[in-house]
């Protein structure tokens, strides 16, 4: 197996270290380091990520200085694994504005040029993993929400940017679940790291 580069995105913004989020991004990053692929972590609740508020700061300003590595490394992914809660049906607000600043012309995806009619996507050949904990059952939000929130993320940021393909590994039911049960995600998470997928 070639070894990957592997960006992987905690997107949980509450940085306590019981969270289950941080412990499957972790077995994810575990699996995938023993495996000898090469593993950056990012995890929002220690960034500084302020909010795009115009048109003209998203095109032409500047990433801020807290988040100039963080592009970096969207850059030089070749996987991208986003791990993050369900909030009211979509990604958090803290993940979705860290997706702004990053995901940005110039980084993520070019203008079309004069005579061209679609934007050019500077991340093609990239692969990504939402991995999403929900307190509803997975089969629900699949069937009757149809993942809008997170088919959102899929569609309207990554795939647009290149990103494909967009996996998706769902956990619901997540307050009431066993220990057992968690201990068998994580377990899950691993292998997945271990594969690079």
């Amino acid at each position: 197996m070639v070894p990957r580069h592997i960006l992987v995105v905690i997107g949980h913004p509450d940085p306590s270290p019981e969270r289950l989020c941080r412990a499957l991004a972790s077995a994810y990053a575990d699996g995938a380091e023993r495996a000898g692929h090469i593993v950056r972590r990012i995890d929002l609740a220690l960034l500084d990520i302020p909010l795009l508020r115009t048109m003209q700061e998203f095109e032409h300003g500047a990433i801020p200085d807290s988040l100039k590595e963080a592009a970096e490394a969207v850059v030089w992914a070749e996987h991208f694994v986003f791990v993050f809660p369900l909030w009211l049906g979509t990604v958090p607000a803290m993940l979705k504005a860290f997706l702004e600043q990053v995901m940005r012309p110039g980084t993520a995806f070019a203008y079309p040029a004069k005579g061209e009619s679609f934007a050019k996507s500077l991340l093609r050949g990239r692969s990504a993993r939402l991995v999403v904990t929900m307190g509803m059952p997975a089969a629900v939000y699949r069937i009757w929400f149809l993942s809008h929130g997170i088919a959102g993320m899929r569609r309207g940021i990554l795939n647009f940017v290149g990103i494909r393909p967009v996996r998706e590994t769902l956990f619901g039911m997540v307050a009431s679940t066993s220990k057992a049960k968690r201990a068998k995600w994580i377990g899950q998470m691993r292998l997945l790291g271990e594969r690079g997928l």
